[in-house]
């Protein structure tokens, strides 16, 4: 099969992920919001959709308009990197079970959670973030895509980790709001 169609495909498998923890989110905030959760830091939340939806599309635009090869020795590592931030993703979501969200909502009361992957890092789930962002493009050589990526989610990452440490710590009541109920 040719690394286009390949590539193609991983990207649109990736897609569906994105969706598969879409409605992972809503089910969750559903839950959040029967026990009392509370969304922070909403504002932020549309930039963060856009700027992943972009990266699966850069993907995809950049490889076919830059005409960008697929390089085993660039190609294949970088599919091992971006598999594992998948890994590492669904770790955590299923670490966190109801609470893991896709949106900050925390449920007052609730201790932080300390198994799975959170006994090694605060934050795993933005590693796995930051991993996929530059390893997906770079599978198929995509380094504007992924250049472009990393620099645009650092300050988003830098502010979703200030709201997050804030809402976790009970320290951001003025930026609270109920949680979402799904439809």
């Amino acid at each position: 099969m040719h690394a286009l169609n390949v590539y193609t495909a991983l990207v649109l498998l990736t897609a569906l992920e994105r969706l598969a923890e879409l409605l992972t989110a809503r089910r969750h905030a559903a839950w959040s919001a029967r026990h009392g959760g509370v969304e922070h830091g909403r504002g932020h939340y549309p930039v963060m959709v856009a700027l992943h939806t972009a990266l699966l599309a850069g993907c995809l635009l950049e490889t076919g308009l830059g005409h960008r090869p697929f390089l085993p020795a660039l190609g294949l590592p970088m599919l091992a990197l971006a598999l594992a931030a998948q890994a590492l993703r669904w770790w955590c979501i299923t670490t966190l079970g109801p609470r893991w969200n896709t949106r900050v909502i925390v449920i007052p009361g609730l201790p932080l959670v300390t198994g799975g992957p959170y006994r090694l890092l605060r934050h795993p789930n933005y590693l796995a973030v930051v991993v996929e962002g530059a390893a997906l493009p770079l599978v198929h050589s995509n380094w504007i895509t992924a250049t472009a990526f990393t620099l645009l989610n650092l300050p988003l990452l830098a502010t979703r980790l200030r709201c997050e440490n804030a809402a976790l710590s009970g320290t951001a009541p003025h930026l609270a709001a109920p949680a979402p109920t799904a439809p």
